[in-house]
């Protein structure tokens, strides 16, 4: 008789973009996005893997496009990090309503809706089986939810970055426009910055390279993906080494 099959990872940092939450056009919030999200996310958890999630806010205020209307950068920045908390409590609300306990942590701030990020206390509540939710970016301007992601990935020790995204992986063209496109199923990280391939900014990626934290991506919005890949199954391209 075979040994039931085991995680590959037991603490995860799951990024997701605000658009995934959206409508078709990524803008807004679709209570059925969200739901599919909080059900993948539920499926590993009762596998005994830790969960942390960093939620981008693009689908409600983007703050590089805000000051390029006019709004100066830092304010449309901060504009930008309240936004991911919205989408934060949203995702918590799905999440709560499937049975798994939730924490919304914010580097920003905002006692009456969720707690300050604190490191320990979030270790705390990830080893008692909660799904931890970080929003508010960094809680400075001028960096992304992609360094927030790298940089509390290694702050909480997680193993891995999963990097949800509408396509299977990194190509080395927009599979949408050269049907030739070629998909990676690992890369290194001085390839991925030789080839220009946009896995994740600068700072973000920089982060990740310095610190040796893989980066997985891949897409989220096929059925069990999350879990395919949490397992060790092939899925998507692996940015390691």
């Amino acid at each position: 008789m075979t040994a039931a099959k085991r995680p590959q990872f037991y603490r995860i940092l799951l990024k997701l973009s605000g658009e995934a939450l959206g409508d078709e056009h990524g803008v807004g919030i679709r209570p059925a996005a969200v739901h599919h999200m909080a059900g993948q996310i539920r499926e590993v958890r009762e596998l005994g893997v830790q969960v942390v999630v960093v939620v981008g806010g693009g689908n409600i205020f983007r703050g590089v496009s805000g000051s390029e209307h006019g709004i100066e950068r830092a304010t449309g920045d901060y504009m930008g990090m309240l936004a991911t908390v919205i989408n934060a409590l949203a995702l918590q609300d799905a999440l709560e309503k499937l049975g798994s306990p939730t924490r919304v942590q914010s580097a920003i701030a905002m006692s009456q809706v969720a707690e300050p990020f604190i490191r320990r206390r979030a270790v705390r509540h990830l080893e008692k089986g909660r799904v931890v939710i970080f929003g508010g970016g960094t809680g400075n301007p001028y960096f992304s939810t992609d360094t927030a992601a790298a940089l509390r990935a290694n702050e909480i020790g997680a193993e891995v970055i999963l990097k949800a995204t509408k396509v299977d992986g990194i190509y080395d063209s927009d599979p949408k426009k050269n049907s030739k496109a070629k998909r990676f199923t690992q890369i290194t990280y001085p390839e991925a910055l030789q080839k220009r391939l946009k896995v994740m900014d600068s700072t973000a990626f920089s982060l990740c390279m310095d610190n040796k934290m893989p980066i997985i991506v891949f897409d989220l919005f096929r059925p069990h993906n999350l879990r395919r890949v949490v397992m060790g199954e092939k899925v998507g391209t692996l940015v390691a080494g």
